[in-house]
């Protein structure tokens, strides 16, 4: 029998240790232990463009919290609204209403099999695509910022066409 000895070798971890999230960072690692949400950006930068007023936001804001999957659509109750908002049963539906009348939002009635109601499943393709047909206009003033914001930062800065055409004549 040959006696081979052992040689160790130092484990890789297949995944670097686990570093805070950003998010962690700046909201700390317990209040995003309690979940969070993504929302576009262009939704609130927006708000104005959509018509939409502080609550209506607010509104939209708590039925994407509650989407999760593609696929499904969202389902809160009205009294679970209500109670985040601070609205009335009543108020909420108005808001909704609105959003709706909108095309924003689409209620959709869902129904037990024993044909008690549920919740409400709320579609908001209407607003992904009002977002969609939104976009190029907000890239498109985006890109012209960081543009002029490159061109200020190089030697001779922004110079307007009347300063260059004057310094052409002298």
């Amino acid at each position: 029998m040959t006696n081979s000895k052992k040689i160790s070798a130092p484990v890789v971890p297949l995944r670097p240790a686990k570093s805070p999230q950003a998010s962690e960072k700046k909201w700390g690692k317990a209040v995003m232990k309690l979940g969070f949400s993504i929302v576009p950006s262009l939704l609130l930068r927006a708000q104005a463009r959509l018509g939409l007023n502080p609550t209506q936001l607010a509104v939209l804001l708590q039925l994407a919290d509650y989407w999760w999957d593609e696929e499904r659509k969202p389902y809160p109750s009205k009294a679970a609204l209500s109670d985040r908002l601070g609205l009335s049963p009543r108020q909420l539906q108005r808001y909704i209403a609105e959003l709706e009348a909108a095309g924003l939002v689409e209620r959709i009635e869902r129904t037990a099999s024993h044909r008690g109601k549920l919740s409400n499943f709320y579609d908001l393709s209407g607003l992904v695509e009002r977002l969609k047909e939104l976009e190029p206009e907000f890239r498109e003033v985006s890109e012209e910022a960081k543009a002029k914001k490159r061109q200020v930062s190089r030697r001779g800065g922004l110079r307007s066409s009347k300063s260059t055409s004057q310094t052409q004549k002298n």
